[in-house]
This record gives structure tokens, C-alpha cells and sequence, in this order.
């Protein structure tokens, strides 16, 4: 049976279709990893299935030291506090809320540079306006895996003597001109929450090709902890459990298809969407960038656009996201620089449609119908 929107005007998914959804493993694949847990009765506090989590997953992200947290936020707190950052940190308005919002839970002020029209990533020249005597850093986010201008933002950094880090919530795998993007800054943090491409349920990674910050981050995420009787200085609990650290072993080895089928379907929304390619535009992909494919966002001419289109796919039982909406100079916590206009305007006509490895291409054809018939 034809399940597409050109036979049913009047279709309506019995399910309701999220922006993402979460790949699960065969469930004998995981029972496999429990059957050890029970076994050893080792829940928690750095067990050997964290330890080979840790070891995998810094060799798939080539970098030399990583660590397994419970999430991503605590990730960007510690890169914070293992800086010993303070005053000014300039960071991207168009990024989810945790990078801002960590900033000012470790007493610093986030000021905002605007990002670049095309990559939606922050504009090195735009961080070199922002700075003042008070700037200690650059927090910088590759937007839904896309890199920043790494280059550029070395260069402010080095010039004017500041720390840079990445949030690389969505850069699993992504690597820039041959390298891991993980490789860059004074430390890169992943998210492995379970709408992230690669996830651990609930988690979170450091990285970092430093080892004095390596050694920094190994206590700090563990109470700051010594040994048992002793401690090397201020820490918090950011250790994730054994479970969680399965959970990423059954995904690890799967991932390569998984992009490519994500690969696929990136793609074919864009084919789909060819009748209205002069009324939407798309991220531009940094060259030399092999990609990851994490989400599809689509930029529409006017927030009107995109508030009929989400309102079509909402009566369809369907539920893309405004990512990220509102900009983030707009939160009440924050000072509104008002420098960020690329990002304002940005963020009210973007949306991500639902994507995920297991799309189905009728689902996707009456996605992008939709879309079409709300714009045309």
C-alpha cells in the first residue's frame, strides 16, 4: 500500500514523527554487556567497560586523551574550570542554551560575536571586534557538525593569548582537511545524549591533545580525587556508569553505516526539496570537511514561512524543531550586546526537519510534501 501523500490527501502519521529518534542496538547485543555487569557487580567509579569506552572512542576520534562524563554540560563546566577561566569568554549566540548557560554557572560572562551567514559558525572577525582587556577565551560551536574556521579563530587566539574551546556536541566523526576535529583547542567536548548521532543514553566526552590538561580533567571529573586518601585539588562528580558506557560499545561499530545511511537521506531531502529551492537554503559545509550528517536544517526566506510549514507538519502528527530559537543574546540571564544580527534573523527561519538512519522514504516523501505545500 502507497502510504505517500499523493495518494492520501488527507494523511496524518498514527505516530507522532520527532525531529530525531534513537537508534537502539539489537537488544541481545546489549544483554551481552549486562550479563557482564551482573557478573562483576561493577556499576560505577571508572569500571573496565568505561575504561574500553574511553580507550575506543579516543582511537575513532584520534585523539590521545578523553574522557567518559555523564554529560555534556558537566563537560563544557570542566573545560571552564580546568582553565581557570574568568571574566570574558566570547562565545556563538546561535548554539543550544548549555554553552552559554555553563559559562555563566562558572561565574564567567558570555559575550557574543555573530556567526557567518553561510556556515552558521562564529565569525573570527566578529570574535577580534568583540574583545577587550576582561576576554580570557573563545568558546566556539561547530553547529551541527560543521566546523568552525578553526584557523581563523588559532589565529585570534594566539594574537591576543586566549584559550579556545569547542563544543563539539555534534561532531561525531567530523574531520576537517584529514584531521579530527577534536584535535583543535585547548579542549573539544561531545555530547552523547540520545538525539545525538552517537549516544550513550545519557553522557558526555573531554577531549584534549594536552597532558597537563589531561591530568586536570582526570580529577576534576572524579571529585578531585588522588587515590583514596588524597586529593590533587577542587573536582566534581562527572563520571558516567557502566551502563551507559554499554550502551556506546554496542554503538561504536555500527557508526560508519549509520553515517552513511543518514548520508543517504540528506540527500534525498535535498532532491526532494529541488521545486522550492529558490525559497530555502541550506548550511554550507565547510570545504574540507568529511561530514557526519547529524541533523537537516532548512533556512526559509521569513519566520512566516517556517510558521507554516511547522504548523502544516504539526496537524500531521509530525514535529520538526525551531534548533536553535530563540538566539541566545535573548536570554535574561545574559547582556544583549545587539552584534549579533546575522544570528537574530538566522534563528527565526531555520528548522530542522525529523532525520535519523531510520527515516522511511515514505515518511520523508510526505515530510517534504508538506513543506512544499505550505511554501509554494
Amino acid at each position: 500500500m502507497d502510504n505517500t501523500i499523493a495518494n492520501n490527501p488527507g494523511w496524518k502519521s498514527e505516530e507522532p514523527v520527532q525531529v530525531t529518534k534513537t537508534y537502539l542496538p539489537p537488544q541481545e547485543e546489549y544483554q551481552q554487556f549486562l550479563n557482564g555487569i551482573w557478573n562483576r557487580a561493577w556499576v560505577t567509579n571508572h569500571g573496565p567497560l568505561v575504561t574500553q569506552l574511553e580507550e575506543d572512542l579516543s582511537a575513532m576520534l584520534d585523539v590521545p586523551y578523553l574522557k567518559f562524563l555523564n554529560n555534556g554540560t558537566i563537560a563544557l563546566q570542566i573545560a571552564i574550570k580546568a582553565l581557570d577561566l574568568k571574566g570574558e569568554v566570547i562565545t556563538s549566540p546561535f548554539s543550544y542554551v548549555a554553552t552559554t548557560s555553563s559559562l555563566v554557572w562558572e561565574n564567567c560572562t558570555p559575550i557574543f560575536a555573530d556567526i557567518e551567514p553561510g556556515t552558521f559558525t562564529l565569525d573570527p572577525q566578529q570574535v577580534e571586534k568583540a574583545i577587550t582587556p576582561r576576554t580570557t577565551a573563545i568558546m566556539a560551536t561547530h553547529v551541527f557538525g560543521n566546523p568552525c574556521d578553526v584557523e581563523g579563530l588559532k589565529q585570534v587566539a594566539e594574537k591576543y593569548n586566549l584559550s579556545i574551546i569547542y563544543d563539539a556536541a555534534h561532531a561525531y566523526g567530523v574531520r576537517y582537511k584529514g584531521e579530527s576535529l577534536f584535535r583543535y583547542g585547548h579542549f573539544s567536548t561531545l555530547s552523547c545524549h540520545a538525539t545525538k548521532l552517537f549516544h550513550t543514553i545519557e553522557g558526555g566526552a573531554i577531549t584534549t591533545i594536552d597532558e597537563e590538561l589531561n591530568h586536570k580533567m582526570s580529577y576534576m571529573r572524579n571529585f578531585g580525587h588522588n587515590g583514596q586518601e588524597d586529593f590533587y585539588g577542587l573536582g566534581i562528580n562527572g563520571k558516567n556508569s557502566e551502563f551507559h558506557a554499554a550502551m556506546g560499545l554496542c554503538l561504536l561499530p555500527k557508526m560508519k553505516d549509520l553515517i552513511h545511511q543518514r548520508e543517504t537521506i540528506f540527500k534525498n531531502y535535498q532532491k526532494l526539496l529541488e521545486k522550492v529551492a529558490e525559497k530555502v537554503s541550506y548550511q554550507e559545509i565547510r570545504t574540507g570537511t568529511d561530514y557526519n550528517y547529524s541533523y537537516f536544517p532548512v533556512v526559509f526566506e521569513s519566520e512566516e514561512d517556517l510558521l507554516r510549514v511547522q504548523k502544516q507538519m504539526n496537524a500531521a502528527n509530525i514535529f520538526p524543531r525551531r534548533y536553535f530559537y530563540p538566539c541566545l543574546s535573548s536570554l535574561n540571564y545574559v547582556q544583549d550586546t545587539g552584534r549579533t544580527p546575522v544570528s537574530t534573523g538566522l534563528s527565526k527561519r531555520i528548522l530542522c526537519l525529523p532525520f535519523h538512519s531510520q527515516l522511511d522514504s515514505d515518511l520523508q516523501e510526505n515530510i517534504s510534501t508538506l513543506l512544499l505545500k505550505a511554501i509554494q
